[in-house]
């Protein structure tokens, strides 16, 4: 019962705001607002169901293929869902005061309901078919958010080019599902195809099994979670989505749409653990992410631009997770029956927390500063915004892991206890470079901002946000500091920590994650401490290792050689076939029926003739021997 009321009520509350949000207008905002608390609320009561695996509603059923609403409750469902309704819910509040003065308040309430739903549905799914369905929908629901003020260029550009880029990886996801309804005789159930790659036919030892097969489709599912969690070379979406309101940013970033790739691959982890090939080349990507993004985010001045880039960074942190634990269990560092996902899910957990809160705190410093998002346009901000401050301050502390007394110190500490147990020092290495960065953008961001003298008028007559905007806030930052503590890590039922048999070398990761946290805070607090403009200018990070600029030279080269083959295509088919073709026809049939009317007399009266002669033929010598 609360699996359904939590997938239904924001479908309800979406369908009625967004065929009726002219007529309903302040109405909307409180359907929207109200199924987002009453979600919430549902998702308490199912921390404490059972796990179950139910078919809510069949709509496929032919011969061996079975597909319907199929709803997984498990460990990683109950979890996932409580941080998904919980933050949803406390966007939505915040949301009352940053889109108060929108005229279209109503259509963005409408799609922020609409964006619920589609990722309930992928928390809620059991079977691939469905979660592919809802990960369309989600597709669909930050289309509109992002555009939601279409009437910007950017943010148009913006909408489209998030959009378009994730078909790419969705393609990907579509041929991963249909090789595995093939190989499973169409059962894609996520229990189903788990015992199949453990204990049924498609384990290692099974007749017939193919190890080429299993890493194709481990690759073809990950391709999905390269589009929509952002993973390089997809990842160049995400800074763009920037464009549209800033809950939306919060509400991307922590909890539902770049969430819903490392779900995914957290729910396959079973197909991951069966191909160590994928679980390299999936551990090789999340690192790649994680330290390329760091190193845009260290040159980025707008504030939101700054927390996109971290988010980058924290997944592939996740996606390196999903894919070192697999490795770590091959060599024999971790449990024999390893679940891949666990420290990935342990950090997408606490990430949620305090990325809602550092994206919602920098909606709090934009609404202040009169939408100013330049940090170098700020400064001070410290004395006239107390609150913001100190909530984003814990925030910045729990991103960059400061030890023991914020839940990011031991999410992370999972992560790099997978990465260096992987067999690949690489990946830890590239890991502590990734924390060092953290930790010196996060310090560079929040010196910028927030201490010294106020450098525009905008920042020196800045205001406490409202209280509507600043609870939420508070609470966030309560959860970024107590969310991975046990107790309440045990209430969650999914939060605890991850721990994987180190091979006697318990403290090395330790001491390099403090090494890194020290260097990179420090030299940030050295560099940028009491300084009015930015004294390092690497424009290879500024400019995004110059992705945008290459993409567009691919795009326009691939538009220029379809461009070439569809005209060449119009020229022969459409020109040469589908155009001119009837017209010959009928120009030969003219030129024909001209023939038979020559204007002759006789000619006509040859005819004749000849038509009397046939008819009299007819009646007397053919019909006769039809009838007998």
């Amino acid at each position: 019962m609360p699996a359904s009321i939590i997938l239904l009520l924001p479908f309800f509350s979406a369908l009625v705001i967004l065929l009726g949000h002219r007529q309903l207008k302040g109405a909307a905002v409180l359907i929207s607002v109200g199924s987002s608390i009453i979600a919430f609320l549902a998702s308490l009561v199912f921390l404490a169901t059972d796990d179950d695996n139910k078919l809510l509603l069949p709509f496929i059923d032919v011969a061996h293929f079975h597909a319907g609403i199929d709803v997984l409750i498990d460990k990683q469902s109950r979890g996932m869902m409580f941080i998904v309704s919980f933050i949803g819910m406390l966007v939505h509040i915040f949301s009352l005061g940053y889109m108060k003065d929108d005229e279209a308040k109503p259509r963005f309430f409408g799609a922020l309901s609409l964006f619920m739903f589609s990722m309930t549905g992928i928390v809620l799914a059991g079977n691939l078919i469905m979660m592919f369905i809802f990960w369309e929908l989600v597709g669909l629901s930050s289309y509109l958010l992002i555009g939601h003020w279409y009437q910007k260029a950017s943010a148009a550009e913006a909408c489209k080019k998030a959009f378009l880029t994730n078909r790419i990886g969705d393609f990907g996801f579509m041929i991963g599902i249909l090789l595995l309804l093939g190989a499973n005789a169409g059962n894609v159930n996520l229990l189903d195809l788990k015992t199949a790659f453990e204990s049924g036919p498609l384990r290692p030892e099974a007749p017939g099994y193919s190890a080429g097969f299993t890493t194709v489709a481990a690759l073809c599912i990950f391709l999905g979670a390269v589009g929509k969690s952002a993973q390089f070379p997809l990842h160049v979406w995400l800074p763009d989505a920037m464009e549209g309101p800033t809950p939306v940013s919060a509400l991307i970033h922590a909890a539902t749409m770049v969430a819903a790739g490392v779900y995914m691959l957290v729910r396959v982890s079973f197909l991951v653990a069966a191909s160590p090939l994928a679980a390299e080349i999936i551990a090789g990507i999340g690192c790649i992410t994680a330290l390329m993004a760091a190193l845009m985010a260290t040159q980025q001045n707008d504030i939101k631009r700054v927390l996109a880039y971290s988010t980058l960074s924290q997944l592939g942190y996740m996606v390196m997770a999903v894919g070192a634990v697999a490795m770590a269990a091959k060599h024999g560092h971790g449990p024999e029956a390893p679940d891949p996902g666990h420290p990935a899910m342990f950090h997408l957990y606490t990430h949620a927390f305090f990325k809602a809160m550092l994206f919602l705190g920098s909606g709090a410093v934009i609404y202040a500063c009169h939408h100013e998002q330049d940090i170098w346009k700020m400064g001070g901000l410290r004395k006239h915004m107390p609150v913001t401050f100190y909530t984003f301050a814990i925030g910045t502390a729990a991103l960059m892991g400061f030890p023991w007394l914020t839940s990011g110190f031991y999410s992370k500490e999972a992560v790099l206890d997978a990465a260096f147990n992987s067999g690949w020092r690489v990946l830890f290495i590239g890991g502590a470079v990734t924390a060092a960065l953290t930790a010196f953008y996060m310090t560079r961001l929040l010196i910028v901002a927030f201490m010294g003298k106020p450098r525009t008028d905008s920042a020196h007559h800045a205001q406490e946000a409202p209280m509507v905007m600043i609870l939420p806030l508070t609470i966030l930052a309560i959860f970024s500091i107590f969310s991975a503590w046990d107790g309440f890590a045990n209430s969650l039922q999914a939060l605890k920590p991850s721990h994987i048999n180190a091979p006697g070398e318990g403290h090395t990761v330790l001491i390099a994650s403090l090494i890194a946290l020290i260097a990179g805070a420090g030299g940030a607090i050295f560099l940028y401490r009491g300084k009015d403009k930015d004294p390092v200018s690497i424009k290879l990070f500024a400019n995004k290792f110059y992705f945008d600029e290459i993409y567009a030279v691919i795009v326009r080269v691939c538009q220029d050689r379809v461009a070439w083959i569809v005209t060449a295509l119009e020229r022969v088919f459409v020109d040469g076939i589908i155009a001119r073709l009837p017209s010959a026809i009928v120009a030969r049939l003219g030129a024909a029926t001209r023939m038979l009317q020559g204007g002759h007399l006789q000619g006509y009266t040859f005819l004749l003739g000849g038509g009397v002669i046939a008819v009299i033929y007819l009646v007397v010598f053919v019909l006769p021997r039809m009838g007998n």
